[in-house]
């Protein structure tokens, strides 16, 4: 809850795959509070007052993964919305003429979305979502300790930097600073 209020504030990016995180945390924890009070809660070096503030949050997004029906696989809706924002702002950030290092970065990481769309990526989610995607599976890799190809590594860091020039055009959209016109 902590780190992920800090994370939406400065980058949004790195917030959803947090979020994915925590729901599969929820997943590997059978969706048993007990559990994820003892491996995840109590370990965090906060409060108890504020492990009673997690304890709470957690037990809202087990009852919304389970009421959303996300238990086995998918992303709440509140992770699906951000994925919808940000292909909007994607889709402004194309259209204007104001941004051309996006666009850059955009048809340089373009070829490798549409590969890994073409290897059996889901075609009918956003191309963003394929991009978090992504991140998220070479993350999961690098956190079991299993080896990533240079190749991958260069891929990811194209789409990396898509992400981020997203996330800091996304900030700059809530807070208002964002001329697209």
């Amino acid at each position: 809850m902590y780190i992920s209020q800090q994370l939406k504030q400065q980058n949004i990016a790195e917030y959803l795959l947090y979020m994915w995180q925590v729901e599969d945390s929820i997943r590997a924890n059978q969706f048993d509070m007990a559990k994820i009070k003892e491996r995840i809660i109590d370990p965090y070096p906060v409060s108890e007052e504020q492990k009673r503030d997690l304890y709470r949050w957690y037990e809202e997004l087990v009852n919304m993964m389970h009421d959303e029906g996300v238990m086995e696989k998918g992303h709440l809706q509140i992770n699906k919305n951000i994925i919808v924002w940000l292909t909007d702002l994607h889709l402004r950030l194309l259209r204007s003429p104001k941004f051309p290092y996006y666009s850059a970065a955009y048809y340089k990481a373009l070829p490798l979305i549409v590969e890994l769309r073409a290897k059996g990526a889901d075609k009918d989610v956003p191309e963003l979502e394929t991009c978090f995607d992504a991140m998220y599976g070479v993350w999961m890799l690098k956190l079991q300790k299993k080896e990533v190809s240079e190749e991958t590594q260069k891929a990811m860091k194209t789409i990396g930097d898509l992400l981020a020039i997203l996330a800091g055009y996304y900030i700059k959209d809530k807070q208002g600073d964002l001329e697209l016109e």
